[in-house]
């Protein structure tokens, strides 16, 4: 499905210029000022009909041109005191590099004033698109209000104002998308559950959480809750925050330890967290993997080698650098002409669930992958790849009803117009099979840059 904006204007073939000819593609591309668009990415845009446009007002016909620089894309995370976001910002580089986008990152130090004055600063500058890792949902709306004035195009991942919506923003909120959290996080509280009953009969298990009132925090607790319903011999005793970072982390299993003598089992809220939690067993003299089992989330290097190693049981790998593939992609894509329909607003992706049964194919791919990239960044695209994209993962719409369950809708709250309608019309189970249907790349595979 190809969904890009053509510019009206009769338009006769004939007169395009001959696109096989080298050199007849360098002189267009530097007339149309293609700054940032590769030759080959020319060619693909000709293809979808996007460059068509362009190649056009170089003939004389009184159209649009469409094929500009692919501009600037800042990533703008809460904090760097983790390795997720590490991980995150240097798959973002290689993302942009790979799609011919200039890129650069900043840092919110876990302030959403300062995330929001460090975008005003950048739509002062000129950037064309910003991806955002929010330190809180709090300052969204005032993004989306600079970015549809700025006409600044931008996504979000993890952290959001709890049933706000890219509908009520307006276009220029293009994505906003995470895993599905809360099957994610069951998953690997069961595996914790399911290990501790079979080797100490049951017991306590403790968690070590993110921070408190964060969505993914509030979704993953959620996940981990409802496992227990299914291992009755196991019991949730404590729980204390650990910020998303192995200090935090670490002081909080530490105090967590001295109150609870016979814990069996701790449910860390990510990897980071987890070698907090690792750290902490070791300095109370315990054993992780053998005294006291450990779970975790995201799929860092440290989560998956510390699974390698047996001191993590188990992880709901997302990779970090999916999110910067697919938002890659999106903040191209539509800069470039092609509309999301309203499904394709709001996504998850499927975690896989990382044990030692199956950690070593992760590791090749996305830890010891040295400058092998784990997924084809510019496949996630629709106008580079109008018939073959993939989005490498099982990425599906998302339900609203389901993500933000347990937090109560604001007064007079509304579900958008854009999204009831994608649900009765049937649009939600045609993106759906489509995602499906182009899912050729997998997630759990080896990478597609792999040589053989």
């Amino acid at each position: 499905m190809s969904r890009l904006i053509r510019r009206p204007g009769k338009i006769d073939p004939r007169r395009y210029p001959d696109f096989s000819d080298r050199r007849i593609v360098d002189a267009h591309m530097d007339r149309l000022d293609t700054r940032g668009v590769s030759r080959r990415d020319f060619l693909a845009l000709a293809s979808a009909g996007v460059v068509a446009g362009a190649a056009a007002a170089a003939c004389g016909i009184p159209v649009s041109a469409v094929a500009a620089e692919s501009g600037k894309l800042a990533f703008l995370t809460a904090f760097y005191r983790n390795e997720y976001n590490l991980i995150l910002d240097k798959a973002f580089a290689s993302a942009t590099r790979a799609l011919g986008l200039s890129y650069t990152a900043l840092d919110g130090q876990f302030d959403s004033q300062l995330q929001l004055n460090q975008f005003e600063q950048q739509a002062a500058a000129g950037v064309q698109s910003a991806i955002f890792n929010l330190a809180d949902g709090s300052a969204i709306k005032r993004i989306s209000k600079v970015a549809t004035d700025a006409k600044i195009y931008v996504g979000n991942v993890w952290d959001t104002l709890s049933w706000f919506t890219p509908f009520e923003a307006g276009d220029y909120y293009t994505l906003y998308a995470v895993p599905e959290e809360f099957a994610a996080h069951r998953a690997v509280t069961a595996e914790l559950l399911k290990t501790v009953t079979e080797t100490f009969g049951g017991g306590d298990v403790i968690g070590v959480t993110g921070l408190p009132g964060n969505w993914t925090d509030i979704a993953r607790s959620r996940g981990r809750d409802d496992a227990f319903k299914d291992f009755p011999k196991t019991r949730l005793v404590d729980q204390l925050p650990g910020k998303w970072n192995r200090e935090d982390a670490l002081k909080a299993t530490e105090d967590l330890l001295t109150r609870h003598k016979n814990v069996v089992g701790i449910v860390a809220q990510n990897d980071d967290v987890a070698q907090g939690v690792i750290g902490a067993l070791h300095n109370a003299g315990l054993r992780p993997g053998e005294d006291v089992f450990v779970v975790g989330a995201d799929g860092t290097s440290g989560g998956a080698r510390a699974i390698a190693k047996g001191l993590q049981l188990a992880t709901s790998a997302n990779s970090p650098a999916y999110a910067a593939g697919l938002f890659t992609a999106r903040i191209y894509d539509v800069s470039h002409g092609w509309q999301p329909v309203a499904s394709e607003r709001l996504l998850n992706w499927q975690s896989l669930t990382a044990t030692r049964s199956n950690i070593a194919g992760y590791l090749e791919r996305y830890v010891d992958n040295g400058d092998v990239d784990p997924f084809d960044y510019r496949r996630f695209s629709h106008v580079l790849h109008p018939n073959d994209w993939d989005p490498q993962a099982d990425l599906y719409p998302l339900d609203i009803d389901k993500h933000w369950e347990g937090i109560p809708k604001p007064e007079n709250w509304a579900y958008p117009k854009a999204y009831t309608d994608a649900r009765t019309n049937g649009e939600r189970e045609r993106v759906r099979a489509e995602y499906q249907d182009h899912y050729k790349i997998k997630f759990d595979g080896p990478s597609p840059n792999r040589k053989a």
